[in-house]
């Protein structure tokens, strides 16, 4: 296996510092507003989308942005907030949905009057809308639907 070029090794490089940077920057201003970290808002997101604002565990994890460590004990803690419920899975007592509650829905409105913004503060200010579509597509090749081995350089 051929080892990165230098050049391929700062885009990686940049990318991690990037995305953590900016993560943590809009993690600081929800904390500063007085709000849970993304990783809640992640999850209200992902349910608040889902058909009647309910999925599996398993599909929670499957959609939600930011990596989920303990899933389980961030629904306890959720749940205990009143921000979503647990529900029985019909006919699989092993299975459950997690649903949001309307206090979940309020939650995640208010926060994204901080999170949206902050977006805008730190990617969309930042790139010209031209600019900002060309990274989507350029990041959009290593999703992980975009998993095909390479056999050279793209283009």
């Amino acid at each position: 296996m051929q080892e990165p070029s230098e050049t391929v090794t700062n885009a990686w490089v940049r990318l991690i510092r990037a995305g953590r940077a900016v993560a943590g920057q809009i993690e600081a201003e929800l904390k500063a507003a007085g709000f849970p970290s993304l990783a809640w808002y992640d999850v209200l997101l992902s349910l608040k989308k889902a058909p009647e604002g309910r999925r599996t565990p398993r599909e929670i994890e499957q959609e939600v942005l930011f990596e989920q460590y303990n899933l389980s004990r961030l629904l306890d803690r959720m749940e205990a907030e009143g921000l979503v419920r647990r529900i029985p899975y019909p006919g699989d007592r092993r299975r459950q949905f997690v649903e949001i509650t309307l206090e979940g829905r309020d939650l995640q409105r208010r926060m994204w009057v901080v999170y949206g913004p902050a977006i805008t503060r730190y990617i969309g200010c930042r790139f010209a809308e031209g600019e900002a579509e060309q990274l989507a597509v350029l990041l959009g090749r290593l999703a992980p639907s975009a998993d095909a081995e390479c056999s050279g350089n793209p283009g």
